[in-house]
């Protein structure tokens, strides 16, 4: 059966703001205080979308997280009406707080891993929400992530939404922007590629010196065994510690993968030969790209101030140079860097599938320390399960209007830390995210809803 990569792309949510949680992102700390504008970050997000969907892709949309997290706060210990509960917050627990109004879940790479029903033994797709748990403020995501999940992939036949992993150090989950997928065709058995920053158990085994290593071998593992995957249908790979040290605090910030190309830094993988011998053996006599960046091209801090393996590898159709043509959608920071700008234009001449370069204005996303491919879960449905899914949140012309305009009624300009403890704005996004629940047929799917 034919199938088909969708991009579910997570709307950027109203309270989007720099708060500088995240150790080990570099952008996230540097921009820390900084002033953002959520409806620009939206309409961003929004603009990429429309592009990809323009160029003939399969493009959806995910809505964003409530925040702040009364319930999260509620936990904490905090009692109240909501707004009492915010102040009292935002006064005497000020690190909560900012937790509470993370802005992160935007960035649905890290939302959960998803296994194509070609490569599990039960002909079903499998989806594992991340737990997220090396961060205080992204381990609040997974409830509302694996209600999203089930008001959009609806139907238990051909869908199976695994619980999140167990909470604990040794289960560390990052989602897939630790995991990728080869193939030789969407509808084909692939290879899926988990690449993992720590061995829990073995403390025999290095690990990063100076920032935590967040996806652990076991929470990969689990997923294999959760998801059913086909014998030989997967690849475990560990991430150099060296870079996780440099800012490469997930592996999508190195190396990025799609059908039978892998696009990555020479320093990524702590056995790069290994690595390459797996999926050489896997794709037999059918050609495989390993598209090498060497540090002669691309030193890693050039990689990870333009967020060059962040760009999301799409395969396009009707190219009259290639058969199989596939474009990079790249952040506007790759322009603008003349290592990477330059290494970028011979890599389009080069002998491989990328030919296209597309560049996209993420810059309140890139301050935050995401790119273009922290905004999207990538799924592959086949024509039967496309057509199991909840519609409504597939884009089309009609609904990214709709959703502008939808931005437009309900987002600040401009919004500071500070702002954050109005309660005003608590009322502000609920009442966006209670008409976008309709606009999306999303249900109840928000605590406050329930």
């Amino acid at each position: 059966m034919s199938a088909k990569e969708f991009n579910f792309d997570g709307l950027v949510g109203p309270t989007h703001n720099y708060a500088g949680l995240s150790l080990g992102n570099v952008a996230s700390q540097s921009n820390q205080g900084n002033i953002s504008n959520p409806r620009n970050a939206a309409k961003q997000g929004l603009r990429k979308m429309l592009a990809l969907h323009e160029l003939g892709l399969a493009q959806a949309v995910l809505p964003p997280q409530e925040r702040p997290s009364i319930n999260f706060l509620k936990q904490c210990g905090f009692s109240g009406t909501d707004s009492q509960i915010i102040q009292k917050a935002a006064t005497e627990a000020g690190d909560l707080f900012q937790a509470a109004c993370s802005a992160s879940a935007m960035w649905t790479a890290n939302a959960a891993t998803v296994s194509p029903s070609a490569d599990t033994l039960d002909g079903k797709v499998h989806f594992t929400p991340a737990n997220l748990i090396s961060k205080l403020h992204r381990s609040i995501e997974d409830e509302t992530t694996t209600r999203i999940l089930e008001s959009v992939f609806t139907a238990a036949d051909k869908f199976t939404i695994h619980p999140p992993l167990p909470h604990h150090q040794s289960m560390g989950d990052e989602g897939a922007a630790n995991h990728t997928r080869f193939c030789t065709g969407y509808g084909t058995t692939g290879l899926e590629f988990f690449v993992y920053g720590q061995h829990y158990f073995n403390k025999n085994v290095p690990r990063p010196q100076r920032y935590p290593a967040r996806q652990t071998l076991e929470a990969s593992q689990a997923i294999i065994r959760a998801h059913q995957l086909k014998p030989d249908s997967s690849l475990l790979a560990r991430q150099n510690p060296e870079v996780i040290d440099q800012g490469v605090f997930h592996n999508d910030v190195i190396a990025v993968g799609n059908m039978n190309v892998l696009f990555y830094h020479q320093r990524a993988f702590a056995d790069e030969q290994q690595v390459k011998k797996r999926i050489i053996d896997f794709f037999k006599d059918a050609r495989f790209y390993f598209i090498r960046v060497t540090d002669d091209q691309v030193s890693i801090d050039d990689a990870v101030k333009s967020y060059l393996f962040n760009s999301q590898i799409v395969s396009l159709s009707g190219n009259a140079r290639k058969d199989r043509s596939m474009a990079l959608v790249l952040p506007g920071e790759c322009e603008a860097n003349q290592a990477v700008w330059r290494y970028l234009q011979a890599l389009k001449a080069a002998d491989n599938p990328i030919d296209t370069l597309i560049v996209k204005d993420l810059r309140e996303s890139m301050a935050n320390g995401g790119g273009p491919a922290c905004l999207r879960l990538r799924v592959v449905l086949n024509d039967e399960e496309s057509a199991a899914i909840n519609t409504s949140v597939i884009l089309n012309k009609n609904l990214f209007r709709c959703l502008d305009q939808w931005v437009d009624k309900h987002y600040r300009d401009r919004l500071d830390i500070h702002s954050l403890a109005d309660p005003q704005l608590l009322v502000e996004s609920r009442a966006a995210l209670d008409e976008l629940t309709v606009i999306l047929n999303l249900g109840s799917i928000y605590p406050f809803q329930r």
